[in-house]
């Protein structure tokens, strides 16, 4: 084997573990770059309910903050959240909005009528 096949074949590696540790760094940073996300299991967007009481649940990931209707919430392990809520009359808009630790932001909207 001659020097250049040597060098050659250095470099090829080195360039291999690079590509490697560089695909693995953006694998693990995936959740920083997308951001906050939530996603609400219950109630479905425009249901009629007949109960002033509703459960609020859903997941959110990749947050430091949740808020519903303004009131800060949280989450368990996963993610996961419940929450009641004291519905009135007719029509009620509900708003969940969550933040991360770069001050981004995201925001989810269901409307219910309690008749």
């Amino acid at each position: 084997m001659g020097t250049k096949s040597i060098l050659s074949s250095r470099l090829t590696i080195i360039l291999i573990l690079v590509l490697i540790f560089t695909l693995y760094g953006l694998y693990n940073a995936q959740a920083f770059l997308i951001g906050p996300q939530i996603t609400i299991i219950s109630p479905q967007d425009g249901q009629n309910v007949e109960n002033s009481y509703i459960d609020i649940s859903g997941n959110a990931k990749n947050i430091s903050n949740l808020y519903l209707n303004g009131h800060q919430i949280f989450t368990n392990e996963d993610g996961f959240f419940k929450e009641k809520l004291l519905l009135a009359k007719g029509y009620n808009i509900i708003q969940l909005e969550a933040s991360d630790k770069f001050n981004r932001s995201t925001k989810k909207i269901k409307r219910v009528v309690y008749e």
